[in-house]
């Protein structure tokens, strides 16, 4: 190992812990969403069908499922489903933003917090 391999090796380890983080906080966010909203909560595990079920929680059409695997179609899907989602909770624009931009800070918020689910 030469000088700065320890360096990177450490960097690369935080990285992955700071990934697995994310991972954990925007999972257990959407988890409690579902839950919130009388889905399955361990659909947010569950790849492709978690989609589906945000789609049914943000009362959208199950064909937009389609619009995640086409590249541009995900990025304008997200936005979409995130606006959707924040309205059947009473939240703002602001806060679809927030869904949007910082999903593993603003799914536990909505999740964990007081709002209830309008559907």
């Amino acid at each position: 190992m030469e000088n700065g391999d320890f360096g990177i090796i450490c960097l690369n380890g935080f990285l992955v812990l700071l990934g697995l983080g994310i991972a954990v906080l925007t999972v257990a966010g959407q988890w409690k969403i579902f839950t919130k909203a009388g889905q399955p909560g361990w659909a947010a595990i569950i790849p492709i069908y978690n989609i589906i079920v945000l789609l049914e929680v943000a009362k959208q059409p199950l064909w937009m499922i389609i619009l995640y695997f086409i590249p541009i179609g995900n990025i304008i899907a997200t936005i979409i489903v995130n606006i959707e989602l924040a309205n059947r909770f009473n939240k703002s624009g602001g806060f679809a933003a927030g869904l949007i931009l910082l999903p593993f800070i603003f799914y536990p918020i909505l999740g964990f917090g007081y709002s209830e689910y309008q559907g």
